[in-house]
């Protein structure tokens, strides 16, 4: 790998797939693209006075940090946060007011993402699954 391409890298981080095993679970996140790393996770940190962020949304993308875990809920919320891109193309603009008039956790935008994972995950615990039907 040549020395663009590292810093290309160090700046967007790397590509990542979404394990199929969650793909299979909640196809809804066939719709993100995941990358691992780059700067992204660490400018939302220091939005929120941290080193990092778990994972940040940036239209299609999620962006995880390095040493997040893959999982379900966390993909699902990121995901919401894609649905609300589609929604508006003012949505950055509303998240960061929001964010500056109520904080991070009561940003009605990271409730709504927290709520809707959260059910995702509670209703796909409930029923069968389609490959043990």
């Amino acid at each position: 790998m040549g020395a663009l391409a590292r810093a290309l890298t160090a700046l967007t981080g790397r590509p990542e797939p979404v394990p199929p095993q969650l793909l299979r679970r909640y196809p809804e996140l066939a719709a993100i693209r995941l990358r691992r790393g780059g700067l992204a996770p660490r400018i939302g940190g220091w939005a929120l006075g941290q080193s990092t962020v778990a994972a940040i949304t940036l239209w299609r993308t999620v962006h995880l940090a390095s040493r997040t875990p893959v999982e379900a809920e966390l993909l699902l919320h990121e995901a919401r946060h894609l649905h609300h891109f589609q929604a508006s193309a003012t949505f950055p603009i509303r998240y960061v007011w929001e964010s500056l008039r109520r904080g991070y956790h009561g940003n009605r935008f990271e409730a709504d993402a927290r709520d809707w994972a959260a059910a995702r995950v509670r209703e796909e615990r409930t029923e069968p699954r389609r490959d043990e039907v």
